[in-house]
């Protein structure tokens, strides 16, 4: 693997993600999908305007959530910090966002504040707690949204980006649960950027990373899956419970290429795995687009935009995924010359991968 393509791939990881943030703005959280198709037509292809009276009102088409501002101000961090430094995060976070919340939903850059930044703002504005005591019960995305930069930089470095992605998310959120699949589709965008294809074997992959304690992961099988114990169970100091999140993607992909389980449109996979915002309900889905249209952006993106629900996060992720495989030179030119600010997200996107 050249260094040139594992830098189109970190480059192509942070540019989808930011871009499938863009394209969902509009029909975001219809969970009546013939409203949402009234609304926008039968196939959202490209970036819209959202609504007066619905969520995000008053932003333009190519305009980024505060999810995609957030994952620039991660990103940003990072390349002015060469990594992840906790204490300029947590300041950026203070000075640059916190002061434009005022604990509601429907407030604050990007048209909606979500609820784990609500919870984190509360904690530490109104009540004063320092940062390590300000994470919530949020069962969301939002640390893995903007833990896509964290698994840009650190793609060469499996150890270092799951202790840097379990810092970062545990700042908002503290349920294990949570923070464990955060890791675990950081870790799964980690080894695409490196090269590594999406497909059954993954999670072998992923479990080898277990046992030689490079993901702190707990384990008590032999090899790298599910064959039975052997020795001494070691202790689970520091490590997460279960190391189930690791191994969803494989199933998934193994599904996806599966020609006798076929999901059509694949749009529906949001109704297969659910519209809702929960984590439980997002990676699937998401892996699972990613892993069918691994050689194709266009229909993962627009895929996880049409599913309807909590689309923004799904196109997210997605595109992160979808765009760790083809590079930022699969990535359309239209979806980059759309996009709010695309200048700027590029050098943002180009710095971030050379030091990856």
């Amino acid at each position: 693997m050249s260094e040139q393509t594992i830098a189109d791939r970190a480059r192509g990881a942070l540019m989808g993600a930011f871009i499938g943030d863009a394209l969902a703005l509009g029909p975001h959280w219809y969970y009546d999908l013939d409203e949402m198709r009234r609304r926008y037509g039968e196939w959202v292809d490209d970036y819209t305007t959202p609504r007066a009276d619905h969520y995000h009102a008053g932003l333009a088409a190519g305009d980024a959530s505060q999810a995609g501002l957030l994952l620039a101000m991660t990103a940003e961090s990072l390349v002015a910090c060469n990594g992840y430094d906790e204490s300029d995060f947590c300041r950026r976070l203070d000075e640059d966002l916190f002061p434009h919340l005022d604990g509601s939903p429907m407030s604050g850059p990007g048209g909606y504040t979500s609820q784990s930044i609500r919870e984190c703002w509360r904690k530490r504005f109104e009540q004063g707690l320092p940062w390590g005591r300000c994470g919530g019960s949020a069962d969301t995305t939002e640390a893995i949204e903007r833990g896509i930069a964290l698994a840009v930089r650190y793609a060469r470095d499996p150890r270092q980006l799951a202790i840097s992605t379990t810092r970062n998310t545990v700042l908002t959120q503290s349920d294990e649960s949570v923070v464990a699949m955060t890791v675990a589709f950081c870790s799964v965008l980690g080894l695409l950027v490196a090269g590594v294809p999406f497909d059954a074997e993954i999670s072998g992959r992923l479990m080898t990373m277990c046992k030689d304690g490079r993901l702190p992961f707990h384990t008590v099988t032999s090899g790298t899956a599910m064959t039975a114990p052997a020795g001494a169970e070691k202790a689970r100091i520091g490590s997460f419970a279960s190391p189930d999140a690791l191994l969803t993607p494989s199933f998934v992909a193994r599904a996806a290429a599966d020609p006798s389980i076929r999901i059509e449109p694949a749009w529906k996979v949001s109704l297969v795995y659910g519209m809702p915002c929960a984590i439980y309900h997002q990676l699937p889905a998401a892996y699972y687009l990613a892993a069918r249209f691994h050689d194709d952006f266009e229909s993962a993106v627009l895929h996880a935009v049409n599913g309807g629900g909590q689309n923004l996060a799904r196109a997210m992720l997605t595109g992160a995924l979808a765009g760790a495989q083809v590079g930022l030179g699969g990535i359309p030119r239209r979806f980059i010359d759309g996009l709010a600010d695309s200048r700027a997200r590029l050098e943002l996107c180009g710095r971030l991968a050379a030091q990856a």
